[in-house]
């Protein structure tokens, strides 16, 4: 797991803006998602990241990385990414990112 990226400010880079629909499953994004750029994650691609709080499509954004959402039937860990300032529940955070979540069992981890 990715823990050591807990309350870092990182820098995303879109590959899913929010409003964008995924190319494979035909879903809309309804929040910015993206990844890392020169990481490493489990599944072999850079580390993937859900930016919320932000609620326009963007390119690129450095924020806090306020919580891990750890597949626990997948290799496959997912930031989250808030502008500073901005907080979000555990409930909150698995609301907004159940669109893709939702086929996947998973534990929130926060520092």
């Amino acid at each position: 797991m990715n823990e050591n990226y807990l309350n870092k400010t990182v820098t995303v880079k879109m590959d899913r803006p929010l409003g964008t629909k995924h190319p494979k499953h035909g879903f809309v994004y309804p929040v910015n998602y993206g990844y890392i750029p020169n990481t490493m994650s489990g599944d072999g691609e850079e580390l993937d990241a859900y930016v919320l709080g932000i609620f326009q499509p963007l390119e690129v954004f450095e924020g806090k990385v306020i919580a891990i959402i750890h597949r626990t039937n997948d290799n496959d860990d997912k930031l989250v990414v808030v502008p500073d300032g901005k907080n979000y529940t555990d409930e909150q955070i698995r609301a907004l990112t159940e669109f893709q979540e939702q086929w996947f069992e998973s534990i929130i981890v926060r520092a």
